[in-house]
């Protein structure tokens, strides 16, 4: 069984894998897109700009109306993924709040010494 930290390691990681067997019905302009929306650097991210002209959605009246099938995975299975990936991403450890620096011991301590080298002069 994955572990949180191992489900969002795996999320952060550049590697995109998209020949697989449920993808082999997907399009090469739908691939294209799927990779430039979750390219890792937000910078070189597509935008929603962006995406409005990619030729898969500006030509999506030429789409085929098939729909897609999971050849290797069961929905359940998909499922599951997706709710211990929820899981991972709630259970997660919160970021600490970090205060301004000005707040912090050593920046009080400093302030402190600063005002006596001051008054000594």
């Amino acid at each position: 069984m994955d572990t949180p930290c191992s489900i969002l390691a795996r999320i952060g990681e550049p590697k995109l894998i998209l020949n697989t067997e449920n993808w082999s019905t997907v399009s090469v302009e739908a691939k294209d897109l799927v990779r430039k929306m979750l390219h890792v650097d937000p910078h070189q991210r597509i935008t929603a700009s962006q995406i409005l002209v990619h030729p898969w959605i500006a030509n999506k009246n030429q789409l085929p109306t098939k729909a897609l099938s999971f050849t290797s995975q069961d929905p359940h299975q998909i499922k599951g993924a997706m709710a211990a990936t929820y899981r991972a991403i709630n259970n997660y450890p919160a970021a600490p709040n970090l205060e301004p620096v000005c707040a912090s011991e050593l920046a009080r301590r400093r302030g402190k010494s600063r005002l006596k080298d001051s008054t000594e002069v």
